[in-house]
Parts: C-alpha cells; sequence; structure tokens
C-alpha cells in the first residue's frame, strides 16, 4: 500500500487520534476514552508512514463489532487520506474559490465557467442578497426591495423587559407569603397535617411598550418603512402602543392590529392627516403627556422614539415635555436614522433639548439596526 504521511510529532498524533475517535462516534460507532487512548498508544508505537499499519491499528483499538467496519473503512479514508495532512502540516491542495449569487428560482450556483472543468477542488461560497439589504439605508430602498424588506421585517420579534406584577403566583421556593389554600388541600391527604407547606411570589408580566414615530416631511424616506416596524410590533407582541409624531399626534395602535400588513399601512396612511408635513415634536410630546403618558399608559413603561430630531417648535417645550416623559417611564430610547451618517452629531435643536433625557441613542436606517434596537428594547 502507499505511504500515508510523514513522521509527525507526538503532540500531532495524539490530535490526529482524538480527532478521529470523534468523527467515528458522529458515525454511529460506540468509541470510549479508553480505546481512544489505546489508538494514540498504538499510533506511537507503530508511526503514520504507513496506510496499513495506522489502519490495523485503529481497526484493533476502535472497532468492538464486526458489523462497524464498512463505517470505520469510510471514515478512515475521509479522515487519513484528507483531514490528517492538513493537521500534521502537509501542503494543502490548491482550490478554488467561487462566489455565486442566490436569485429567485436558481437551485445551483452562478460562476466559473461552462467549458471544461479539471479535477481542481472547488469551494463555492453561496451569497445571498438578503445579506447585503439588512444593511441597506432605507432610503436607497427600491419597490421590489422594499417588499423583501417588509418580510423580513414580519420575522422580527419584540421581547420587552418584564416587571413585577400585584398578581401572586405558586413559589418552588420555601419562602415569601405562605399559600393558605394549597397548605390546607395538602393537609387534607395528610390528616389534617401541614407537612408540607407552599408559598407565594409576585408574578411578572412584560412592561408596556409605547412607539412614538415621526412621520413629518424630514422622514419621508424612512416613515414607511418604520411604520411597518411599528406594525410588527403590534402584531407580535401584546401591551404595545403606536402613535404617530408630526404637527399633531395621531394614535395607531387600533389601525396596525390587523395582519395584514398592507391593509394596516393603508389605514394608519388613512388616519394620519399630517403626513410628510411638518414637526412639532414638542407639541405632540405634551398632548401625549397630557391625555395618555403621564396618567398612567407611560409609568414604567419603555417608551421608543423614531424621529430624526427636527423640530420646528419651541426646543424648551420639547425639553420640558421630555423631562415629564422621563420622571414616569422606565426608560426613552430614542432612534434617529440619521445616526448612522458619517460625520453626524445631534446639532439639530430639537435632538440636542431631548438627549439628555434619552437613554439609549441608537440607528434606525437599516434591517440591521432595527435588529439591534429589538435587543436593547429585551434589555431595558
Amino acid at each position: 500500500m502507499p505511504d500515508l504521511l510523514v513522521d509527525a510529532e507526538p503532540a500531532s498524533l495524539e490530535r490526529a487520534a482524538v480527532g478521529f475517535a470523534r468523527l467515528l462516534r458522529a458515525a454511529g460507532l460506540d468509541v470510549p476514552v479508553g480505546s481512544t487512548i489505546a489508538f494514540a498508544q498504538a499510533l506511537a508505537a507503530v508511526g503514520v508512514t504507513r496506510r496499513e499499519s495506522v489502519y490495523w491499528a485503529g481497526q484493533a483499538t476502535l472497532v468492538r463489532r464486526p458489523e462497524d467496519i464498512g463505517v470505520y473503512d469510510r471514515a478512515f479514508a475521509a479522515w487519513w487520506e484528507r483531514a490528517i495532512m492538513l493537521s500534521l502540516g502537509a501542503a494543502p491542495p490548491t482550490q478554488e474559490l467561487v462566489l455565486a449569487f442566490d436569485a429567485d428560482g436558481d437551485d445551483e450556483p452562478q460562476g466559473g465557467d461552462d467549458g471544461e472543468r479539471d479535477d481542481t477542488p472547488t469551494i463555492s461560497v453561496r451569497y445571498s442578497p438578503s445579506e447585503v439589504l439588512r444593511h441597506r439605508d432605507f432610503a436607497t430602498y427600491t419597490p421590489d426591495e422594499f417588499a423583501e424588506a417588509r418580510r423580513l421585517m414580519s420575522e422580527l420579534r419584540l421581547h420587552g423587559a418584564v416587571r413585577r406584577s400585584r398578581r401572586m403566583r405558586p413559589s418552588r421556593h420555601r419562602s415569601g407569603p405562605p399559600d393558605l389554600r394549597r397548605t390546607v388541600r395538602r393537609a387534607m391527604r395528610s390528616g389534617g397535617e401541614p407537612i408540607s407547606r407552599a408559598f407565594v411570589e409576585p408574578g411578572e408580566r412584560p412592561r408596556r411598550l409605547i412607539l412614538l414615530c415621526d412621520v413629518s416631511g424630514s422622514m419621508e424616506s424612512y416613515s414607511r418603512s418604520l411604520l411597518r416596524f411599528l406594525h410588527a410590533a403590534v402584531v407580535g407582541r401584546g401591551r404595545v402602543e403606536a402613535f404617530a409624531l408630526g404637527t399633531r399626534l395621531t394614535r395607531l395602535t387600533r389601525d396596525l392590529s390587523t395582519r395584514d400588513p398592507d391593509a394596516a399601512l393603508t389605514a394608519a396612511a388613512h388616519r394620519v392627516v399630517d403626513w410628510s408635513g411638518g414637526t412639532r415634536l414638542g407639541e405632540g410630546l405634551r398632548q401625549f403627556n397630557d391625555e395618555w403618558g403621564v396618567r398612567g399608559l407611560a409609568r414604567g413603561a419603555v417608551v421608543v422614539i423614531l424621529s430624526d430630531g427636527w423640530d420646528r417648535g419651541d426646543p424648551e417645550l420639547l425639553g420640558e415635555q421630555m423631562a415629564r416623559l422621563h420622571r414616569v417611564t422606565r426608560r426613552i430610547i430614542w432612534v434617529n436614522p440619521l445616526k448612522a451618517s458619517p460625520g453626524f452629531a445631534p446639532l439639530a435643536r430639537g435632538m440636542a433639548a431631548a438627549l439628555p433625557y434619552v437613554d439609549e441613542f441608537v440607528e434606525g436606517h437599516s434591517l440591521a439596526s432595527l435588529e439591534e434596537l429589538v435587543e436593547v428594547v429585551a434589555r431595558a
């Protein structure tokens, strides 16, 4: 038989023996640790210069049943004649790298020549345009890309933080307030003696999530995509409230509650009468605080404001209303699509006035940034 390898260091032989044993286990063979040690010792004794020596050393120490010889032969050919050359330092074979672009209806990689093929091993790297779409700015989307982004947004799931509830639940720990009803029920099974006592603890419930989306003219390139995100949040998670901010405040929770994204966005567009108009963030937040937030909707909640911070109103009013909102909420997260722009600085009057009361300041220009926003909300 042809030679297998040149002489190797003991440490390399041990790694090779362990790796081959793992391959056999993955193939379904029962290979104990003691057999692996015996195989490593056999390799040190016979060496790895001859294929026949390595083959019989492995079969004698690793194969325990005659019916496993076929599996052992295939694993031996795959490991010792290919992979072990790389792990012991032999020169790897030349490989050609082919970049294939996924397209609708394509089952095979697109790349390379249609002419003659040589025997050079080829690695095909599959490339998906969805990965590029995740990092592309919403403002540069084509209609087809936006349709694909809607499908990807439907897979987003907002898992907000939880808070302690006033409702009690059974506790697995022997501490806390006693559960008299369960304790008496258990005592009836033991002749009236309270041998096994039960306890309760406060339950948990998800914190309310409030989404305020700027639909002014300066946000026109992002409003439609962000409203699609609001729809995914409303239909995918309980205790979510959605509002539109422009020259006035508009509640969109009921309009976005339908499962059909097209119907939801159409209903929201009809509801918002100041779409792509001016921006009065301070007035909108004051209306939200007076009618909804301070009265109880925002107490202990996580508030997410999606806006570029451009405001035609009084920045002092915006700062005052942000301070009011900050006092009653759990956290305020500001999502600015312009934050990812090179050289961005929060110099807009509205953004500068609101920033001192913002707990998290994140991007919101792409699908990847919205995925990061989901993680930020989960930690809030």
